[in-house]
């Protein structure tokens, strides 16, 4: 089932996210996220824009929203969408059905173009946007370090 987010999901969304922090240079974040800040970032991002959880057998295993691009005026329409599914469910649909479900949602809105900043190298994330209509559009080489190393971004680009 896939509905919208709220304040009692932070703790499962952590869950998920924090995995992620942890064992993995994907998040740019490098210390796990309380279900406090998570609470705090739920009602930032939902005064504005869509979020999305995933439910199965009653359990969040997945969310995805939108957030503001850039903050000058001009970059208005255009949003970055983030998704994380729980590591242990990868590869079964779910992701997809969320991002079906946010892009439905932006569609019906002023948002013209979506941005997806990815970690790389990460096929999965790549091949999934690349699968939902986003296209390579830049590569930034070494613009974070985490894990005592260099990680490379792309931007991939999704107009609705």
């Amino acid at each position: 089932m896939i509905r919208p987010v709220s304040k009692s999901d932070a703790e499962s969304i952590c869950t998920i996210y924090n995995y992620y922090i942890e064992h993995s240079a994907i998040s740019f974040e490098e210390d796990i996220i309380s279900a406090d800040e998570m609470q705090h970032r739920i009602s930032e991002y939902t005064s504005t824009y869509p979020w999305f959880v995933y439910e199965l057998d009653g359990e969040v295993v997945a969310y995805a929203y939108a957030t503001l691009w850039k903050s000058r005026s001009a970059y208005r329409f255009t949003l970055e969408s983030t998704i994380y599914v729980a590591h242990s469910l990868n590869e079964k649909g779910i992701g997809t059905k969320l991002y079906q479900k946010l892009f439905e949602e932006l569609s019906n809105s002023n948002v013209h173009t979506i941005m997806a900043v990815i970690a790389l190298p990460n096929e999965v994330s790549v091949g999934f946007h690349e699968k939902m209509g986003f296209e390579k559009v830049a590569h930034f080489k070494e613009v974070g370090y985490k894990q005592d190393q260099w990680i490379d971004v792309g931007y991939w680009q999704k107009v609705l």
